[in-house]
């Protein structure tokens, strides 16, 4: 992991913005399709030489003030800024509130979210922590996930499962997207300095290579909120689930609920479940 993660930010995104998108002229000769440092300075109000230090990690200690003024020249969504300014506390030796008030990684789930999940039955339901352990699931859960291989391991573990399990391939027909998706969150949402993300990230660095550690040096791709996942179930066919997560912030733990964006995949859930036809019901929802 690098420990200057907010000069890669901010060098990811000034090679990202084009000059049209800032407002300027492309001009001949560019080696760079983004922004040319001496073109975010001014933009900015910064001296090219104080953004260089902060690229390379020599000054990691911004204003709010530049900070902003940076985030408006490179147009970053709220997201962003907010992901920015913690890139920028953490590089400054730590933000209480992102760091030290992090709990410690949980591997079990308490026994009141294990009662949510009967609750939950039928539904695909699985309680995770924030690397991807698989804690707990419901029994459709496990209809849905077991005949893809994903709880096959003592412990597993959705990254793991994505990137080093072949089946995983053909089990997520958009599997870029969803590799997109599991990498950025680990990034965006748990404190950077992490021994287990880093772990994990080192593990995955060797087993899964360039396909995982091209997405966990992107710091300009964030997770998706909204939208479908196509899962090629062996048994069920094609399914298209949305999903909605839960959080449970004082365990460092959520509840992620997959259901049926049609009418066809409610039918296959049901099948699976030994339901009578209906039982599930599609639920409305941006398609993605």
């Amino acid at each position: 992991m690098s420990d200057n993660e907010l000069g890669t930010f901010l060098r990811t995104w000034r090679e990202a913005v084009t000059p049209a998108e800032a407002g300027l002229p492309a001009g001949p000769r560019r080696r760079t399709p983004g922004l040319r440092r001496a073109e975010l300075a001014t933009l900015a109000g910064v001296s090219v030489e104080y953004l260089t230090r902060l690229e390379q990690g020599r000054d990691r200690n911004p204003s709010a003030q530049v900070l902003g003024a940076l985030a408006d020249a490179l147009n970053l969504s709220l997201r962003d800024r907010m992901l920015l300014r913690r890139l920028a506390k953490e590089g400054d030796g730590g933000d209480p509130l992102v760091c030290a008030a992090a709990p410690p990684l949980s591997r079990a789930a308490r026994p009141t979210v294990r009662a949510v999940l009967d609750r939950l039955e039928p539904a695909p339901a699985a309680v995770l922590n924030w690397i991807g352990d698989v804690l707990a699931h419901t029994e459709g859960y496990a209809r849905l996930t077991g005949p893809i291989g994903l709880l096959d391991a003592e412990r597993p573990n959705l990254l793991r499962y994505v990137f080093t399990d072949e089946r995983a391939r053909a089990a997520y027909p958009d599997w870029d997207r969803v590799a997109d998706d599991l990498v950025a969150q680990l990034r965006h949402e748990v404190p950077l300095r992490d021994p287990y993300v880093a772990a994990l990230a080192d593990e995955l660095s060797v087993t899964a290579g360039a396909e995982f550690t091209a997405r966990f040096a992107d710091l300009a791709v964030t997770p998706r909120r909204v939208g479908t996942q196509r899962l090629a179930h062996p048994e069920a066919g094609e399914l298209r689930l949305l999903h909605e997560t839960l959080t449970l912030p004082d365990d460092g733990q959520r509840i992620v609920v997959h259901l049926p964006a049609d009418d066809t995949t409610a039918a296959a859930l049901d099948r699976l479940d030994g339901r009578r036809p209906g039982a599930l019901r599609a639920v409305g929802g941006r398609a993605g």
